[in-house]
């Protein structure tokens, strides 16, 4: 069986290193700085913030590395979904806000519902063509059934 390169594998590629993009900077300096993450948290009221910033903060980075690099794609956007629905109930609470503090945090909060969208249909199209999970997958497809990469097959096929 030969896999087949589709027009929209390097669409799924600029999509996964854009959404990565997102949350890597922001994943690398809450995993280097988890005690200032667990305070922020802890003002925003976050019950149990020292035990949470550790993992919010492993989700937020090694899920988008995941995402980046296509390994368990669809594991790894249904956690970054719960990270960001949850990121934007703590962090963008527009309604507790007044006028422009208001509309900076309401613009930030619709800004997280497009990228759960962004994140729904990475879920849906799965990580595309080049992906570790493609590569992964493929090498154990091979050695399952003895086919080459040049797709043929090392048993001959039976002919009528």
């Amino acid at each position: 069986m030969q896999m087949q390169k589709t027009s929209s594998d390097p669409a799924l590629l600029v999509a996964r290193i854009a959404m990565a993009a997102l949350f890597i900077p922001g994943g690398l300096r809450h995993l280097m700085d988890l005690g200032a993450f667990a305070a922020m948290l802890h003002k925003q009221g976050v019950p149990g913030a020292d035990v949470l910033a550790p993992i919010g903060a492993c989700v937020e980075f090694f899920g988008s590395i995941a995402v980046l690099v296509g390994f368990q794609l669809r594991i790894a956007t249904l956690l970054l979904i719960l990270f960001t629905i949850i990121a934007s109930f703590i962090a963008h609470r527009f309604w507790e806000f007044e006028g422009a503090a208001r509309q900076m945090q309401q613009t930030n909060f619709f800004k997280n519902l497009a990228i759960i969208g962004g994140f729904c249909a990475l879920w849906s199209a799965g990580a595309g063509h080049y992906a570790v999970d493609r590569l992964w997958h493929r090498e154990r497809f091979e050695r399952r059934t003895g086919e080459r990469r040049s797709g043929t097959s090392s048993v001959p096929h039976a002919t009528s």
